[in-house]
């Protein structure tokens, strides 16, 4: 595809490789091998002298569709895609990093996120220091001979901070250390991290790229000496939390109305936004698209709208924050985001239970926090739903 088309057509036309049938939509390829002419040509594949589909762990024509179609809209050179958003952050870090290697992360991030790097990654002797998602000072002394990669969401699950990506890929060049940046809440379709100095963009292509809750899927981009040939693709192929083909088209379909849905999530979010600031049981808004966020001013230079995720705080904590979620009838109690219909949780409970207090309370998860993934209903629906619990 010519780098000369806008993002809405990249979403509908790369990564298409139509086949001697000519169909127009694209191919599923529902197999797990790929047969070869000659044992010239399988040892040829094997030991990569000829390009070419050999096993579905980490080589297919739907997959390899799907990594084309998002590198193009994140302006990325090559794209490895995973089973999960939190398979992308495995294979990213196990890809790159070894024993006795430092993280310095944003303390503002999934409660997974963090039980892996705090669990699982401090096993293998690799240490994570956690810091302010928006203090880039507090970046910069966290840095140690050791530190080989800067890790951060923005904005960040659930509140909505903003980091100033620009800013710390600056404090990871001068550290000799990578920056990967989650831009699950915001998609291609409203930040492009590595245009501002990221060298990794992570992806749960299970929330906005496939935009309506049916499948799960992960992707790292970046470079491709990076991606394929710094160790991220050779652990994919031989660990496998491979993305699989069905999956990788459901994700297709749903990246062809990438950009039209986030600009109506993003339209539906501000104005609940605005709404819940009025609303008397709400002690406070989070959401990047109001001039009452502290990082508002970032936000609009570095995003193209505030994105579909508000976070608010009721005044009366857990009971009042339950009382909501147990009230409504349309809006869907789930977990997950990024779904056309609109969802709702309580991340004290459920994202960020498993983390300790003293995690949740340095991350600003308190009991009274809600946050709602704006879907595509209509405004006037969803605060119906909402005010349902709402103290008048």
């Amino acid at each position: 595809m010519s780098d000369d088309f806008e993002l809405e057509t990249l979403a509908l036309h790369t990564g298409i490789h139509r086949s001697q049938f000519n169909e127009h939509s694209e191919a599923l390829f529902l197999t797990s091998s790929f047969v070869f002419d000659s044992a010239a040509q399988a040892a040829a594949r094997f030991s990569d002298a000829e390009p070419g589909n050999i096993y579905s762990r980490f080589t297919n024509p739907t997959v390899t569709a799907f990594q084309e179609r998002l590198a193009a809209l994140e302006g990325a050179e090559a794209c490895v895609a995973t089973s999960s958003g939190m398979s992308a952050i495995l294979a990213c870090t196990m890809g790159l990093l070894r024993a006795g290697d430092h993280i310095v992360a944003s303390r503002s991030l999934f409660g997974a996120t963090v039980s892996l790097f705090n669990n699982i990654l401090k096993r293998f002797n690799i240490e994570t220091t956690f810091v302010s998602a928006t203090d880039v000072s507090a970046w910069e002394a966290a840095v140690r001979p050791a530190t080989r990669l800067l890790f951060m969401e923005t904005p960040s699950n659930p509140l909505t901070e903003i980091s100033d990506i620009a800013a710390l890929a600056a404090v990871a060049r001068k550290a000799g250390a990578w920056l990967a940046v989650d831009n699950c809440f915001c998609s291609p379709a409203l930040q492009r991290p590595l245009e501002l100095g990221a060298d990794l963009v992570i992806h749960s292509a299970t929330k906005y790229l496939e935009g309506q809750g049916r499948v799960l899927g992960g992707a790292v981009l970046g470079k491709r000496d990076l991606v394929m040939d710094g160790g991220i693709f050779g652990f994919l192929r031989t660990a496998g939390p491979s993305l699989s083909p069905f999956n990788a088209w459901v994700i297709l379909k749903g990246m062809e109305t990438l950009n039209l849905r986030m600009e109506r999530h993003s339209e539906n979010a501000l104005e609940i936004a605005r709404w819940l600031e009025a609303q008397p049981g709400v002690a406070k808004v989070h959401y990047p698209g109001l001039p009452s966020h502290p990082q508002y001013e970032l936000a609009s230079r570095q995003q193209k709208t505030g994105g579909g995720i508000v976070s608010f705080e009721l005044k009366n904590g857990r009971e009042a924050a339950w009382r909501v979620v147990d009230s409504v009838r349309m809006i869907s109690i789930t977990a997950n985001l990024g779904d056309a219909k609109s969802t709702l949780t309580h991340p004290a409970t459920t994202t960020h239970g498993r983390i300790s207090q003293e995690n949740r309370d340095a991350a600003g998860i308190t009991e009274g926090l809600l946050r709602i993934a704006v879907g595509l209903e209509a405004v006037k629906d969803i605060k119906v739903d909402l005010a349902r619990g709402l103290i008048r």
